[in-house]
C-alpha cells in the first residue's frame, strides 16, 4: 500500500504546466463531441416504450446446453438455428483447442466438454480439425471425468457417466425443517431455483431421448464406469470436505431405503415450489439453468407438452436467444432493468432537456416493475419487511435484488432533484425502495444481492457445491451501492445502519487498498462501487481508506491510459493486481472511482479520459470484446454489451461537469 501512496504523491507533484496541458487535451470541444456522439447513439437504442436492453453474453456453456436440451427432449431439429449456434461455438473456441470461460481466457474443461458434445450433436465429425483439437485438449486436461458437477449431471442424463459420478442430493431436502444445517432458505436464490427441479431429476434419473444416439466416450481417459474418484471443488477444504464426503457416501447407500411416500411428498413440494415461481415467459428465476431444469422436470414427471405450464416453461427459453444472420447464441438471462437504470444515470449526468426527458421515460418504464405486493423468498430471513424492490429482468417478482433497487432509486431521486416537478413525482417509489433496501441489510452491516444473512459458508463444502457459489453473502460492491443510496436520500454517518455499513466496508478493504468486485470484474469494479458510497456519505477524501483506494487505482493504470482486469483475478491464489488489456468499461469505473475520491484533477484521470476519447468507435460507442462482469467467480463470467455504451459516456460527462462546473466534487450516490 505504501508504494501506491508514493505513486499518488509523485503524480500530484507534477509541474503545474504539465498537469494543465494534460487536462486541456482531455477537455474542450473534443470532449463535448465525444459525449454528444455517444449520447445520440444511446438515445437511438431506446425502445418505443422507454426502456433499454442490451445483449448479455456468457461462455459456450449456455448455447451448448440449449442444443443439448432440444436433443434431450427429442424435439424436431432446426438445422438453420443449429448451424448458427455451431458457428458461434466455433468462433469462440480458444487457440488452446478448448473453450474458455471468458474471451481469450484459459482452457476450461467443463465448457469444452459441453461445446464439443453440442457440436457433435449437430453433426460435426469427430475428425474435423476443430473437433480433433478440442478432443486432444480435453484429454490432455484429464478428460471429461474431470469436469464439474453440473456438467457431470448433464452427462448422467445422457447416460455418458454413471449416476455415482454426481453427488447425492436427495429430493427429501424439500421436507427438511429450517433449523436443519441444510435448507433451501440457507442458499442463494440462483442455487435454490436451479436445485429444486434438479432434485426431482436426480430422484427419478431419466435418460435423454437423444434421437441421433450421440455419445462422447472418446472424451474419457478412463471409461467412466471405471472411474472411482470424481473431483471436488478447489475451494473445498478439510475437515468439511471429509465430513460432507462421508455424508454423501451414506446418502448413496441409504437412498434406496427412503420411504416412497416421503419421496412422493418431496417431489410434490418441489413441483409446487416451481409452479408458484414459474413467472410466465420470463421463467423460473428468469435464468437459463433454472428454466431448463424446469422443462426437464415437467418432462420426467410426464406432463404433456401442451400443458400450459410446460408450454410456458419451454417458451421462456426461446426468449433468451440472440439470432443473427450468421450466428446465434443463448443468453443466460435478460438485463432490461439494470440496463435501463444505468443508462438513465448516464443520461442524467449528460444533462439537458432531451437527455433528462429520455431518462424520465426510462424511469417511467421502470416504475410499474417495482414489486410492491409479493414477499418473495427473501422474506424468510426478513418476514417483517414490506416488498419494494426491483428485479434485474423484465419480471422476477420472487427475486428482486438490492443492487438494481439501489440504482433505480438513486436515478429516480436524481431526476426529481434535477428536473423538479417536470420530472414527475417519484416519492412513493423511492420511499418503498429505500424501506426494502434498509430492511435487507445483513446483521454484519453489509448487503448481499438478494437475501439477508445468507452466509452459511460451510455449505460451500458440500460435494454438490464444487462451483463455490452456493451462497449470497454481503459483498463490497452491493454494500457500497446501498450505502450510496442511503446517503443520497439524506442519511448521515451517525445513522446506525450507515455506521454499520461503513464499518463493514472498512473491515473488508484489502491491504493494497482495493475492494473485491463480486458482480463486476473485479477489484476495479469493487473499488469504484465502494468509493462512490463512501464519498456520498461524506467520508473525508483524506481518510486512509480513500487515500489507499485512490492510490491503488492510480498505480494499476495501464501505459495506454486505460485500466483492465480479467477473470484470472478471481483465482484462489490471488496475490495482487496483474496487468490485463484496457477496456472502456473498466476504464470508466476507475475514472468514476477516482473522481469520487476527490481526484478529478489528477493526471491519471485525464489520461483515462484521453484513452476513452481516443478509442471511441465511429458508431459513438466503444468496442469491447473482453468480458468485464461476473456471474460466479471462477465458474461463470459475463459480457454486458451495454457496458461499453453507457459507462464511458457517464465517466466523460462527469469529468466535463466537474472540471467545467462549480461543484468540483461528486454529489450523488453513484
Amino acid at each position: 500500500m505504501s508504494e501506491h501512496l508514493e505513486t499518488l504523491r509523485d503524480e500530484r507533484e507534477m509541474p503545474a504546466a504539465a498537469i494543465t496541458e494534460r487536462k486541456t487535451k482531455a477537455s474542450g470541444a473534443g470532449l463535448d463531441r465525444a459525449i454528444g456522439r455517444a449520447t445520440a447513439a444511446l438515445l437511438d437504442m431506446q425502445r418505443a416504450d422507454g426502456h433499454w436492453v442490451f445483449e448479455l453474453e456468457a461462455d459456450a456453456t449456455i448455447p451448448a446446453e440449449y442444443i443439448l436440451l432440444k436433443h434431450y427432449l427429442g424435439e424436431a431439429p432446426d438445422p438453420v438455428l443449429e448451424a448458427k449456434i455451431a458457428r458461434y461455438l466455433m468462433r469462440v473456441q480458444g487457440a488452446h483447442g478448448g473453450w474458455p470461460l471468458f474471451h481469450a481466457g484459459a482452457f476450461n474443461i467443463s465448457a469444452s466438454v459441453k461445446a464439443y458434445f453440442a457440436l457433435k450433436m449437430v453433426g460435426h465429425a469427430t475428425d474435423a480439425p476443430h473437433m480433433k483439437r478440442a478432443r486432444e485438449a480435453i484429454l490432455a486436461h484429464g478428460g471429461a471425468a474431470t469436469s464439474n458437477v453440473f456438467t457431470r449431471f448433464l452427462l448422467a442424463l445422457y447416460g455418458a457417466v454413471p449416476w455415482r459420478a454426481v453427488p447425492v442430493m436427495p429430493v427429501e431436502i424439500m421436507l427438511l425443517p429450517r433449523w436443519f444445517p441444510f435448507h433451501l432458505d440457507k442458499i442463494s436464490y440462483w442455487a435454490r431455483t436451479v436445485l429444486v427441479p434438479l432434485l426431482v431429476l436426480q430422484a427419478l434419473k431419466p435418460r435423454a431421448r437423444n434421437p441421433r444416439g450421440i455419445g462422447i466416450a472418446e472424451l474419457f481417459v478412463l471409461p467412466p464406469e471405471q472411474v472411482r474418484r470424481w473431483p471436488k471443488g478447489p475451494h473445498q477444504k478439510q475437515p468439511w470436505s471429509t465430513v460432507f464426503g462421508a455424508i454423501d457416501r451414506l446418502l448413496r447407500l441409504a437412498g434406496p431405503l427412503f420411504p416412497e411416500a416421503a419421496r412422493r411428498r418431496a417431489i410434490d413440494r418441489a413441483v409446487a415450489f416451481v409452479v408458484e415461481r414459474l413467472n410466465g415467459e420470463d421463467g423460473l428465476g428468469a435464468i437459463f439453468p433454472a428454466m431448463a431444469n424446469t422443462v426437464l422436470m415437467f418432462d420426467v414427471l410426464g406432463y404433456p407438452a401442451d400443458d400450459p405450464r410446460v408450454a410456458l416453461a419451454r417458451a421462456s427459453i426461446e426468449t433468451l436467444l440472440v439470432v443473427g444472420e450468421e450466428e446465434a447464441y443463448c443468453q443466460p438471462c435478460l438485463s432490461p432493468v439494470w440496463d435501463t437504470a444505468l443508462v438513465c444515470h448516464a443520461l442524467l449526468e449528460v444533462g439537458g432537456p432531451e437527455a433528462d426527458e429520455r431518462a424520465r421515460r426510462g424511469l417511467e418504464w421502470l416504475r410499474p416493475l417495482q414489486v410492491l405486493d409479493l414477499a418473495g423468498d427473501w422474506a424468510a430471513a426478513r418476514p417483517g419487511v414490506r416488498p419494494g424492490g426491483w428485479a434485474f429482468q423484465y419480471a422476477n417478482p420472487h427475486y428482486p435484488d438490492l443492487d438494481d433497487t439501489a440504482v433505480v432509486v438513486m436515478a429516480m431521486d436524481r431526476l426529481q432533484s434535477q428536473a423538479g416537478q417536470a420530472g414527475g413525482d417519484w416519492r412513493h417509489a423511492i420511499a418503498r425502495g429505500r424501506e426494502w433496501v434498509a430492511g435487507l441489510q445483513s446483521r454484519d452491516g453489509g448487503w448481499g444481492a438478494f437475501d439477508a444473512d445468507n452466509s452459511y459458508h460451510y455449505l460451500n463444502n458440500i460435494p454438490f457445491a464444487d462451483h463455490g457459489a452456493l451462497l449470497d453473502p454481503p459483498t463490497a460492491d452491493v454494500t457500497g451501492r446501498c450505502l450510496g443510496m442511503l446517503a443520497q436520500l439524506g442519511c448521515k454517518q451517525d445513522d446506525p445502519a450507515v455506521a454499520a455499513a461503513i464499518d463493514w466496508l472498512k473491515r473488508d478493504q484489502l491491504k493494497d487498498g482495493s475492494w473485491y468486485g463480486r458482480w463486476g470484474m473485479n477489484y476495479i469494479y469493487g473499488t469504484w462501487s465502494v468509493l462512490a458510497g463512501l464519498n456520498a456519505i461524506g467520508i473525508d477524501h483524506q481518510a486512509p481508506e480513500i487515500r489507499c483506494a485512490a492510490a491503488w487505482l492510480i498505480a494499476i493504470q495501464n501505459p495506454d491510459g486505460g485500466w483492465g482486469e480479467d477473470g484470472e483475478s478471481y483465482r484462489l491464489a490471488y496475490k495482487g493486481h496483474e496487468t490485463a488489456p484496457s477496456t472502456a468499461s473498466q476504464t470508466a469505473w476507475a475514472i468514476l472511482g477516482l473522481m469520487a475520491a476527490g481526484e478529478v484533477g489528477h493526471p491519471a484521470v485525464a489520461r483515462g479520459v484521453e484513452y476513452l476519447q481516443r478509442n471511441q468507435g465511429a458508431d459513438g460507442f466503444w468496442p469491447e470484446a473482453l468480458f468485464t462482469a461476473t456471474g460466479f467467480p471462477r465458474v461463470f463470467y459475463l459480457r454486458y454489451h451495454g457496458y461499453p455504451k453507457f459507462f464511458p459516456l457517464w465517466a466523460l460527462a462527469r469529468y466535463r461537469n466537474l472540471t467545467g462546473g462549480n461543484a468540483g466534487a461528486v454529489l450523488h450516490g453513484l
